[in-house]
């Protein structure tokens, strides 16, 4: 039965499926045939709108003559995973993105972030967290900022656990030193951040005001890594909300921006430092 609202891991799924085939030199009518299925099924699945049994997904990779066995194996085990995370339940009260990343982050083999307005969400103590959501223009009633308060706080559990993915976040001095609230969220979030680094999968760099080369960043990255290559992805916050990348050169494009504003921060242990000198200031 076609779905009414694909996750962005469905559509990223046919996504694939298109690319392949496209690859092949195949139309989607060619491809269809070659399946023994009709035009508007190819049209579907590619859209996420309909899903593809093991099977059919093999088929169709001999068709497409793909010998990259590794994504045809992670393209299986995206086609049959039927996990239902604690994220679904957000599907029905916020917009759909919101489950998509949390969906996103539960998968992800591991994440690189940059911050430089703010402390990357997932690192963000609850206070922090609210006085930044409480920003936005046109401001959030309540009924609406709550649970996207407690959507942000339960997507932190992606960090904890013994199977928990390395988090690598390089964030910017000034994200550090601007009090979205007052001294006292500042300085508890900077304790926060500090109790995080002592996770062994989560490595903290701080980029100096002092330092030279850097010249910014543009939006918060996150950069999540697939279970090949090929299936990295990177959401960015935008102007109505955060958008998710996927194309091979703004994959390369975004793992060049991660090396440069990884390459003139400091190290883990300078950046604790710093953090703990910032929190004694407050």
């Amino acid at each position: 039965m076609p779905r009414k609202q694909p996750t962005a891991r469905q559509e990223r799924l046919g996504c694939e499926l298109r690319k392949m085939r496209e690859a092949a030199g195949l139309t989607a009518r060619e491809a269809a045939r070659l399946l023994g299925a009709v035009p508007v099924t190819m049209s579907q699945i590619e859209s996420g709108v309909t899903g593809v049994s093991e099977t059919r997904l093999r088929r169709m990779a001999a068709n497409y003559s793909c010998g990259d066995g590794e994504l045809i194996d992670a393209l299986m085990r995206m086609a049959t995973d039927r996990t239902r995370g604690w994220w679904e339940e957000y599907r029905e009260v916020l917009p759909p993105v919101f489950a998509d990343l949390a969906e996103l982050e539960h998968h992800a083999q591991f994440m690189q972030v940059i911050g430089t307005a703010h402390v990357p969400g997932l690192l963000q103590s609850e206070d922090y967290a609210r006085a930044v959501l409480a920003y936005r223009v046109p401001e959030l009633p309540d009924s609406e900022l709550e649970p996207r308060l407690a959507h942000r706080m339960r997507r932190k559990l992606v960090l904890s656990g013994e199977d928990a993915a390395p988090f690598e976040a390089v964030i910017h001095e000034s994200a550090l030193r601007t009090r979205v609230a007052d001294r006292r969220v500042a300085r508890a979030q900077l304790n926060a951040l500090l109790s995080e680094t002592e996770r062994p999968n989560i490595t903290v760099r701080v980029i100096p005001f002092d330092v030279d080369g850097f010249a910014g960043a543009s939006s918060m990255m996150l950069y999540a890594g697939g279970a090949v290559p090929a299936l990295d992805t990177v959401q960015r916050d935008a102007p109505y909300g955060s958008v998710f990348l996927d194309a091979s050169a703004q994959l390369m494009a975004m793992r060049t921006l991660f090396r440069k504003v990884e390459s003139v921060s400091l190290e883990p242990a300078p950046s604790r430092d710093l953090i703990h000198r910032l929190a004694k200031e407050m």
